[in-house]
Order: structure tokens, then sequence, then C-alpha cells
């Protein structure tokens, strides 16, 4: 069990890292911070606009991760906002959206090189296991552990 225990952590841990690295040498590009890739990804799907509340929903980052991360990309001119303040839409400029089409382009290259050698079954075994692991753990994380012994495998 603690085999277990420690392979899915250090791989869960290596993965976050690796991913991390290569999104920030990415970023770096624009001269941002590497979670702020998700921003993109999330803004570029919502060509019609998007909340910051929204956006903190669907990132799973807080509100002040988000305004960072929206006003450093509105200095750079990737990110305008349309409406009032408390419920302005946040839309991709043309640059950001020139931005986040390579940005998307460059995570497709990443998964797909990061899953080769999968075969589609493996791949979709994997994702399949890794939602049920997701949700496993939120209830865990939400309800708390069960007492010893309650556990089953």
């Amino acid at each position: 069990m603690v085999d277990r225990f420690e392979r899915f952590s250090f791989a869960i841990y290596e993965l976050s890292r690796y991913w991390h690295k290569i999104a920030s040498d990415e970023m770096e590009k624009y001269g941002l911070k590497g979670p702020y890739a998700v921003y993109f990804t999330t803004l570029y799907r919502s060509p019609e606009g998007i909340t910051a509340a929204r956006l903190c929903e669907i990132s799973g980052r807080d509100k002040a991760d988000v305004s960072r991360a929206i006003a450093a990309m509105e200095q750079k001119g990737l990110v305008v906002k349309e409406g009032s303040q408390y419920r302005a839409l946040l839309k991709l400029s043309p640059a950001g959206m020139q931005a986040a089409h390579q940005i998307n382009e460059r995570a497709r290259v990443a998964v797909e090189l990061g899953g080769k050698g999968l075969t589609p079954e493996n791949r979709e075994i994997f994702y399949t296991a890794m939602e049920q692991i997701v949700t496993n753990l939120q209830t865990l994380s939400e309800n708390g552990l069960p007492a010893s012994g309650e556990a089953t495998q």
C-alpha cells in the first residue's frame, strides 16, 4: 500500500513539475508566468468573452491570482476588458488571440509528445482513471478520511 502511495505521489509531483516547467518556458516568450497559460487557453475558447469570476471557476484559481494575471496580460496588450469593472467581459486582443493560438498549439504538441507510446485505449483508461481519482480525492478532501479500518481498496 505504501509503495502505491509513493508511486502515485511521486508520479503526480513529477508530472506537475515537468508540465509547469514546459508552461513556464513557453510563457516566458510573452514575459508572463507559466500558470497564466491556462488563462490564455480558456479565453481562447471563449471569444465572446468571459468574466473574471467565471475564469476563476474554470481554472480553479483564486480571485487574486486571476486579477494579477489579467492585469499583467492587459498591461501587455493581450487582454481587453469590456463593460463595467465588476462584471467586465475579458477578451483576448488581436495580439492575445495570436499568442493564445501559439500557446494552444504548443500545448497540443506537449500533450501529444507526453503521451507518446500510449495506445488510444491506454490513453482513454488513463484519463478515466485520473478523473475517478480526482473525484474520489475531492470527496475525501471535503468529508475527511474515514477512520482507520473503514477504508476499502
